[in-house]
């Protein structure tokens, strides 16, 4: 969905924004969103032909805007790559007003599995955040302007699913990360920048793909997810909570009440998941819970 103005004063026209993993998927949806706001944006992802046909898509509707679209490779998994990022972003556009941490990998991993996929996973899905707010944030805090950090998560970070222990791990990491940021940019005297978390639903991407080239039904496509996005930052939310075609928001507010369930009534971890405690599982979401010690 197009958008006409800007939602929040950090989106004003003429500001600009850098999106990591912006070459597809969310982060290249929100590029797209961005300029049809009329901001200025730099993409940033690995070196590839995927980033130099997007960064050509990007400058070729940023030209028709008025507006400057450019594109770096830079893995935010390197710490030099990301305060080059920052130098050039400074450089093209004067300030930064929003920064989407949006860089993320999924390979597979198993608690004993191989040690190179947990590396990578965590140094790009968590340090990738981590760093790229430490190297941005005091420029964006020094300019006096309204500014966002917009940190993308994943309801694997909250429920913990069985699947992929690191990629968990990042994400769970990610949403500790962002409300200690928060926390601390509220607290600072005349800052005007805010943190904010972004939970993707079921979104049809590169990253969720599998090799399927139709996206699913239940999936929402990338622009759907950014304009709720845009519209969550107009209403001030921090966690940006994202439903999809197949999970509305009800059902993620209980499986996520149930994962902090565990903790509160001393079950087993991940009890979701647990053959004791299936259908006592499935009776909370049918609004009828049991009490488990009948």
């Amino acid at each position: 969905m197009s958008q006409k103005k800007a939602l929040h004063p950090a989106l004003e026209e003429g500001n600009s924004a850098v999106i990591t993993g912006g070459a597809s998927g969310i982060g290249f949806a929100a590029a797209k969103a961005f300029i049809d706001l009329g901001m200025n944006v730099m993409i940033a992802d690995m070196k590839s032909e995927k980033l130099k046909a997007a960064g050509a898509e990007l400058a070729a509707l940023a030209e028709k805007k008025g507006v400057k679209a450019l594109a770096q490779a830079a893995d935010v998994s390197d710490l030099s790559a990301l305060e080059e990022l920052e130098c050039a972003a400074v450089q093209a556009f004067g300030k930064v007003h929003v920064l989407m941490n949006n860089a993320g990998i999924q390979p597979a991993t198993d608690i004993l599995g191989k040690q190179m996929p947990w590396d990578r996973i965590i140094d790009v899905n968590l340090l990738g955040v981590i760093n790229g707010t430490r190297i941005f944030t005091p420029g964006m805090i020094a300019h006096g302007e309204p500014a966002l950090i917009i940190n993308t998560g994943s309801k694997q970070g909250i429920t913990t699913p069985p699947g992929n222990p690191a990629y968990n791990v990042s994400k769970a990491g990610v949403k500790a990360f962002t409300e200690a940021l928060q926390h601390d940019l509220r607290n600072r005297e005349n800052c005007k920048v805010e943190a904010h978390l972004l939970i993707p639903g079921f979104v049809f991407t590169p990253l969720t793909a599998g090799g399927r080239t139709e996206k699913p039904e239940g999936a929402w496509t990338p622009e759907q997810t950014v304009d709720f996005m845009l519209k969550s930052l107009e209403a001030g939310d921090f966690y940006i909570l994202c439903p999809d075609g197949e999970v509305d928001r009800e059902t993620d507010e209980k499986r996520m009440m149930w994962a902090m369930g565990d903790i509160v009534e001393n079950r087993p971890p991940l009890s979701r998941w647990h053959p004791d405690y299936y259908h006592a599982f499935i009776d909370f979401l049918s609004g009828t819970p049991k009490n488990l010690k009948d």
